[in-house]
Parts: C-alpha cells; structure tokens; sequence
C-alpha cells in the first residue's frame, strides 16, 4: 500500500517535533523550510544553550505561564507536558538538566545537541527536508492540498502548519478561511530615558516589583538595567500578558517601580534598624540593602542626601525620600526593544478554530496547525517550547492513529 503524503510548512521546533514522532511506515514527510537553516529559533534559545523546556509538572500550575492559551492547553498537557518531554529526550541519550530557577536545558550546555537529536530522527525516517522553499500559495483540490513553493509544486494528503507568525504566513491561512488575531509583540524590554537607570547597565535586582497603574498591574522578579532602560523577568511578564494593552498604548506609559520588593514601611524599618546597629558610619558607606554600591549611590544623590552625613543624622524628611526613591520610582516608558533575539508575538490563528484534543484545524479537513501560527504565547523560561513539543506530539499521535 503506497504510503500517504505529509508537507510540514514550517522547519521549526513544532514541525521537526512533529516529523520525528511520525510513523515512517505509514507516511512520507516532506519539512519545508524558507530559510537556509532549519531549527533557527531553537539554535538561538537561552543564549545559544536551548531553553528547552521548565520543570513545571502540574498542567493546572503550567497553563498559568500562558498569557493566551492557558485554558486551551490544559487538556494538551495533559497528554504531553514537561516531563514527557524530558523523557522523550532521554530516550535519545540527550541528559537535561533543571537549573535552579527551574529552565530546563541540556547537559551539553548547546543548542546544537537538540537541534542534532531532532535533524537526526527525521533523517533516520529518511524523510525529507527542504530549505529555501518559500510557500506561495496552498490549494485544496479534491481531498488533497496542493502546495506551491518558489521552487517546486508538492501534493499532499495532510498539511502540517507550524510556520510561525509571520504576516506572510498568516495571509496564507486567512485565505484558506482562517481568522487571525492580529499579532503584536510579546515578551519584550521597556525603553526608559530617568536618572535613576543612567550608566548603570548590567545592574540588576533579585526581588523587584514594577507595576502598570493605569491598567492595575503588578509582576514581581529579578529585573535588569539596560543600555535602553529595563529588562529581566519581572517586566518580560508585564511585557507578556499586557502585550495587547500596551500596544494600544504604543508602548508610552507609566509605571511604578520597586528596587527592593519591599514596601516603604519596611524599608525605613530595615534603614532605622541598620542606623541604630551603626550609628558612627556615613551613609554612602553603609551596605543596608540588598543593591550595589553605585545604585545606592545613585539614589543618595537622586535624594539629595550628601554621601558623607552620618547615617544618624538623616533626617525623617531624607529618609521619606530616599524609601520612596527605592520603592515608588515612578518612571516613564517611551518605547519597547525585542528581549536578546527571542522574537514572541500576541495574535495568530483564533484559537476557537482548532481542535485542541488533535490540533486540527476545525476550517479545514487534514490540516493541523501547532507554534506560534496559532494565538498561543506565554512568558520566558522554556515555555514556548513546551507548547510547541506537546502541540506537536498530539499531531504525530492524531496521524500516526489513522
């Protein structure tokens, strides 16, 4: 019996996934990629180390990473979630590893260890993969799809389309009778012009607290100054489940920020406490937070506290500026930077549109869609990915059952 044919578009982590969980018996698979790389976002992760996934086994806590999909997502990581993953891995004599923020990476420290793995089992099914194939077009015909590219035209019985979220891609699949949600940037830095953040790039802060009070928000973590303004988690996840808002906004808002995590009241209790331990010392001198010297410094002066008075003779006026400075920093974004090269978006394929308990597109027969096509996003730290590997694995299991 001949076997049917399967175009991937897409030779991303949700496509390769897919192709190396396929069963070679029954198809033959053809990824076609537009770039001269496959795996480019996975190669790039973490640094260059490949986030591959976060120890986070509970799908009810999971879904909570998701600012879009988290309801849908759940019965998908039911099925298939992070330790799946891991062990999917294992499997293939990839060693992971869980760091002590709870990102998942490999042991080689190299993206380059999953992109082998995931190169090696499509190759091994000996299915095919070509680079440079730009799709132009996708026609139904009959029951099959025809997929025309710059190179070549491909019949297929299923398509796969885990393209990502370029606006090329979801031009194709809105003419195919899909609604897209509009994309926007998530997972992005804040642009900040204020004397507290000038030359202190590279400082960073384990316990920040930034909030956005015209649209009562608040993200806790550790956030870092920037040559442009602020980064680090605590504002990638403001960044993420407020992509929406702030793009509405053009990305020029205020926010409130806390360098301590700590409210005023406790502060000025930490620094009367540290006073009356240290009476003879200067305040430059005195190592009474949990920040760097020049930040501290930097706040002294943006208090108008002179480095050299004695921590006892600042007075409750000083004090009530220099907590408020800490903790109530109160800032002006005027702009956005993409975090590293990890490029997210907020938008894609309605979501209401897809058969979560497959991935299937519920628009059209034999069509799957999983990655970032989809309206599907969430904050840093591995999670993308694992949207991706559980979206896929659903895909090859709903196929490799036919």
């Amino acid at each position: 019996m001949s076997k049917k044919k399967i175009i991937i578009i897409g030779g991303g982590a949700a496509g390769f996934f897919c192709a190396a969980n396929l069963d070679e018996a029954k198809y033959s698979v053809t990824i076609l990629e537009q770039n001269s790389d496959v795996l480019q976002k996975v190669k790039i992760s973490g640094g260059g180390r490949c986030n591959v996934s976060h120890a986070c086994f509970d799908p009810k806590e999971l879904v909570s990473f998701y600012p879009r999909g988290n309801k849908e997502l759940l019965s998908v990581f039911h099925k298939f979630q992070p330790g799946d993953t891991m062990d999917w891995f294992d499997k293939r004599n990839v060693a992971l590893k869980i760091e002590g923020d709870n990102r998942i990476f490999p042991e080689s420290n190299s993206s380059q260890t999953i992109i082998d793995t995931l190169v090696n089992e499509v190759a091994n099914k000996r299915f095919e993969v070509k680079t440079q194939s730009v799709v132009l077009d996708i026609k139904q015909q009959d029951a099959k799809y025809v997929v025309s590219t710059n190179t070549a035209e491909y019949v297929a019985d299923y398509v796969i389309y885990t393209t990502g979220s370029s606006p090329k891609s979801l031009k194709l699949i809105k003419n195919l009778g899909h609604n897209i949600v509009e994309p926007v940037p998530s997972l992005f830095t804040f642009n900040i012009k204020n004397d507290t953040l000038k030359d202190l790039m590279g400082t960073s802060f384990p316990h920040a607290e930034v909030s956005i009070p015209s649209l009562k928000m608040e993200e806790s973590g550790p956030m870092l100054i920037t040559h442009w303004g602020l980064s680090g988690p605590a504002i990638l996840k403001i960044s993420a489940w407020k992509a929406r808002e702030l793009a509405a906004q053009q990305y020029r808002f205020n926010i409130v920020v806390n360098f301590l995590g700590t409210d005023r009241v406790d502060a000025e209790e930490t620094f009367k406490s540290f006073r009356n331990d240290n009476p003879k010392k200067t305040v430059g001198a005195s190592k009474i937070f949990d920040i760097t010297t020049r930040f501290w410094h930097r706040i002294l002066w943006l208090s108008k506290v002179d480095l050299d008075k004695n921590i006892s003779n600042i007075t409750t006026k000083e004090l009530q500026k220099i907590t408020e400075n800490l903790c109530e920093n109160q800032m002006t974004v005027t702009g956005k930077s993409t975090y590293k090269d990890e490029f997210v978006t907020a938008g894609g394929v309605e979501l209401k549109e897809i058969d979560f308990k497959n991935m299937s597109s519920k628009i059209l027969t034999n069509f799957y869609l999983s990655g970032e096509v989809l309206n599907i996003d969430a904050v840093t730290g591995g999670f993308n990915f694992q949207a991706c590997w559980s979206a896929a694995w659903l895909m090859a299991q709903d196929l490799n059952s036919k």
